[in-house]
């Protein structure tokens, strides 16, 4: 059996509503500076996906459902069924209260997909560890990019802080990207891409199922 992370998804779930409540249905209800960078970081989360069939589509980390908009204004004809999974019950309630006129998508409170679906994202979720030990917080990334492979019949494409020792702060987690996309090509027998070339101080892997490359 794998390390019990239920604590640190406790912590995780009562920053995230804390900032919820505070915030509400916008960027910074996620941690987030503005809307322009959050619509870049999960554009490039999408870009290695194949959109012009109709497919399914795990959203890990979804918020408030911020992704729901700009799959909209970047795909507009696509047909996805989409499914958002938070720690926090206040960032479903919020998601719920924005999308629920929208037919193809669903919100949930857990850690884990229940379903296997085409495609999943996770953005942003790996970035605040909060007062956890780094060694600790990397167990977590471990098991959730299995999980994400796991629940992924395609593939899946998340993002990281990149390193940046003159910008460290406790409470991020900042890496590069060679560990974790080792990781994802031997835990989650997929090929991945590292996209850092949109701006951000961040990374992005977009990895693909070898059976679907």
């Amino acid at each position: 059996m794998g390390a019990d992370l239920s604590d640190i998804h406790a912590v995780t779930a009562s920053y995230y509503s804390r900032k919820a409540f505070i915030h509400g249905a916008t960027p910074a209800g996620v941690d987030w500076p503005c809307a322009a960078s959050q619509e870049l970081r999960i554009a490039q989360l999408l870009r290695g996906f194949h959109f012009e069939e109709g497919c399914s589509l795990n959203d890990l980390g979804c918020g408030y459902g911020a992704a729901l908009a700009t799959i909209a204004k970047l795909h507009p004809r696509a047909e996805i069924d989409y499914l958002g999974i938070d720690l926090s019950s206040e960032m479903v309630r919020l998601a719920q209260q924005a999308w629920g006129g929208h037919a193809r998508a669903t919100f949930l409170v857990a850690s884990i997909s229940p379903r296997v679906a085409d495609y999943s994202i996770a953005s942003g979720i790996f970035n605040v560890k909060l007062g956890c030990p780094r060694e600790r917080w990397e167990e977590l990334v471990r098991k959730t990019l299995r999980d994400l492979g796991t629940t992924s019949r395609r593939g899946f494409a998340v993002n990281f802080l990149a390193a940046d020792h003159e910008r460290e702060i406790p409470e991020l987690y900042r890496t590069r990207p060679e560990a974790w996309a080792r990781c994802c090509e031997q835990e989650c027998d997929a090929r991945v891409d590292v996209v850092s070339d949109y701006g951000l101080p961040e990374f992005t892997l977009i990895a693909r199922k070898a059976s679907y490359v």
